[in-house]
């Protein structure tokens, strides 16, 4: 049982570790995750509806202390360091991971739970399968935890602060200049334009259509998919008509383009999606005006005003209201045209707001967050 105890302890060290790191590396994106989760349960649980609203504006630092937590058992784990205290804080982590996934599998609320961030995607049900896993392998050690090796010793507590204090450090540092690693489609390196196709020869969606007939001489009444509709050619026979016809059911899910909903539109609601990758673009994208400090928009200001000249377009791609922008825009001086772009769409683009991309023909060559705005010396066409 002693080495039981000890690959489990390894596994569920080494999982939480790597799920706590990914997290860690991109903290803005657990954020969104949980201002998700908070307003379905706002929703969905009127009776708590005010406290989930009181931890909406809270979600970063919950964020960062949730990953940081994750990543720090892990260690505790893998050290033995306190195990019996480790473990019971294991298992109220794990019973709370495992019902937000049932949540989210059963009433096909928050379609992907972001478990381990943007880099491994997994379905709401493959995702709670991992957590009653883990679950399972937990209790194990919970029930075992009297037979359990601590260490509680000097050194081992040093190592578990120094961790605490790093992981806090990463957290930081993805909230004020990007994560240090991109795993978003639009990472420096990729092309948004070919990231919004299909990968040649790629599944698509197939979807079914059911439909009610009705024998006109008889009465009879049958129903068929669109497929055995065709097939059996029952059209040929002019007594059966179609009476109801369902909606579309998606029965096979086909591979989707890593980019699904990106456009740009002209405040006339022109869109302009496809000039967007041609030539080079310096997009500042900036989702909510409001929020940007004034020496973040005098910087951009700058910045528009150092690459006039040069041969690149500065444009903003914006979620804040056209009235609103236009006051912002002359009051800053930022003398570039403005586009809407999707609020969600714009989170996913880059995490800070304001940020800013370089594109050369629709390829990411530069990306920076609110805290290094570039000058024009970094912009490399």
């Amino acid at each position: 049982m002693k080495l039981i105890n000890n690959l489990i302890r390894i596994f569920v060290g080494v999982l939480f570790i790597f799920s706590g790191l990914i997290k860690l590396n991109d903290p803005v994106g657990t954020k969104i995750k949980l201002e998700e989760y908070f307003e379905v349960f706002a929703e969905d649980l009127l009776w708590a509806a005010g406290l989930f609203h009181f931890l909406i504006p809270m979600a970063l630092v919950l964020a960062v202390v949730l990953c940081v937590l994750e990543v720090v058992l892990g260690i505790a784990l893998l050290l033995r360091y306190r195990l019996k205290s480790t473990v019971w804080v294991l298992l109220g982590i794990i019973v709370f991971f495992t019902f937000l996934t049932f949540y989210s599998a059963y009433f096909n609320k928050v379609t992907d739970c972001g478990c381990f961030g943007d880099a491994i995607k997994l379905s709401p049900w493959q995702s709670f399968g991992k957590d009653i896993l883990l679950l399972v392998l937990i209790l194990v050690l919970f029930f075992q935890r009297n037979k359990l090796e601590s260490n509680a010793s000097r050194q081992t507590r040093m190592y578990v602060v120094i961790a605490t204090i790093f992981c806090t450090l990463i957290g930081i540092y993805a909230i004020f200049y990007l994560p240090p690693i991109d795993f978003l489609p639009y990472k420096v390196g990729d092309n948004i334009e070919e990231n919004m196709k299909l990968p040649p020869g790629a599944q698509s969606d197939v979807f079914e259509i059911t439909y009610t007939l009705k024998n006109s001489k008889s009465g009879e009444s049958k129903e068929m998919t669109d497929k055995e509709y065709i097939s059996t050619e029952i059209w040929k026979d002019t007594t059966w008509q179609i009476a109801k016809t369902s909606e579309p059911r998606l029965v096979v899910k086909g591979v989707r383009p890593k980019i699904t909903d990106f456009s740009v539109t002209t405040p006339e609601g022109e869109d302009i999606t496809a000039q967007i990758f041609k030539g080079n673009k310096l997009v500042i994208v900036i989702r909510d005006i409001r929020s940007a400090s004034e020496s973040e928009l005098k910087k951009i200001s700058a910045l528009i005003q150092e690459v006039k000249g040069k041969p690149v377009e500065p444009m903003i791609l914006t979620a804040t209201d056209g009235t609103v922008m236009e006051e912002y825009r002359h009051e800053y001086q930022l003398a570039a045209p403005f586009f809407f772009t999707d609020n969600t769409v714009l989170k996913t683009m880059v995490r800070t707001d304001p940020g800013i991309l370089l594109l050369k023909n629709g390829t990411v060559t530069g990306k920076w967050g609110d805290s290094s705005i570039p000058d024009v010396e970094k912009l490399k066409y």
